[in-house]
């Protein structure tokens, strides 16, 4: 098969951006030669002239091709603090542009949205960026469907990742639709990855994601609840906590967090059950309790309807990682 994979390179990219994607298609075909006695894949490094281009990290890489000697199976565009405004560089629009028409997959990863996007390639389209980004991706380019909570999403022939090593979580994922399951375990194995993250996983770490939520004013709250999750913690229990009115605390918590009180606890119940499971616990009538649900159907009715799949699932999921 030996698939081409191009990636177009510019000054003051982010080198994680490339170098992590890059050793996962590389590590993944090492393991397909000794296999079958061919790689799987071969890489080269574009830019609009040829020669070094340095990275926002001062490491130099050669770029050896032009846009117009692409003919690239997957095209990847890294992305870095430079990428939004790249988007003014004429020649580098044009060079990403030509090289995805003639390519079958075309990936970004973080940032690297933007230069998909000024190219109309994700008009109409679900994208991710960075966090930090999204907002501005999305202000910028209304036809986008931009998720900013999402690690990867492909849609089509395109895909698009979050910062820096969501990168690697969506190459694993393109890996395993080229070779497989048992070649992509593999590669996390030699690399020391998770098995692989699915790209609906939340960019963030969801106890601090819950943190930061609470904010300052919450803060103390955040602590009680966390410790009290299988107690009573009505709304009304909650403004007592806090001393305040129950109708003045679920209007200023609301308008404080953007949750309502009762969703905040749910999720607050969901991500101690995740961290339960991840942690090897597989009596779920054990983490429904420990975690405030009322019962385990409960506690399945939460997991299917924020997260797209039963408790049981998950923890098949977690299992697959302990290579």
């Amino acid at each position: 098969m030996n698939k081409n994979i191009t990636f177009i390179i510019y000054t003051d990219f982010a080198s994680l951006d490339l170098t992590g994607p890059l050793e996962v298609f590389s590590a993944a075909s090492q393991i397909y030669e000794q296999k079958t006695g061919f790689p799987a894949y071969e890489f080269s490094f574009a830019a609009t002239e040829k020669g070094l281009i340095k990275t926002s990290s001062g490491l130099m890489l050669m770029a050896e091709t032009l846009p117009t000697d692409c003919c690239p199976h997957t095209f990847i565009v890294p992305g870095g603090t430079i990428a939004e405004k790249s988007t003014t560089n004429l020649n580098l629009i044009k060079a990403v542009s030509a090289i995805a028409k003639k390519a079958q997959r075309v990936v970004s990863v973080c940032t690297g949205a933007f230069l998909l996007a000024e190219c109309g390639l994700l008009d109409g389209k679900r994208a991710t960026t960075h966090w930090l980004s999204s907002t501005q991706l999305a202000k910028r380019y209304p036809k986008i469907t931009v998720e900013p909570d999402s690690i990867y999403i492909r849609d089509g022939k395109i895909a698009t990742s979050a910062g820096v090593t969501a990168g690697i979580d969506l190459a694993l994922d393109l890996v395993e639709e080229d070779l497989g399951p048992e070649i992509a375990m593999e590669v996390a194995r030699l690399l020391v990855l998770y098995r692989r993250r699915t790209g609906n996983q939340s960019q963030f770490s969801a106890p601090l994601k819950m943190q930061s939520t609470a904010g300052s004013r919450f803060a103390d709250l955040h602590s009680w609840v966390e410790g009290h999750l299988s107690e009573d913690l009505s709304v009304g229990k909650l403004a007592e906590q806090m001393k305040m009115s129950q109708r003045n605390f679920a209007r200023v918590f609301h308008a404080e967090t953007g949750i309502n009180p009762g969703k905040y606890v749910e999720k607050m119940r969901l991500d101690k059950a995740r961290e339960m499971l991840e942690s090897g616990q597989k009596y779920l009538q054990t983490v429904a309790l420990s975690s405030g649900f009322s019962s385990e159907e409960h506690m399945r009715r939460t997991f299917q309807r924020q997260l797209g799949i039963t408790p049981g699932q998950y923890i098949n999921h977690f299992s697959n990682q302990k290579l």
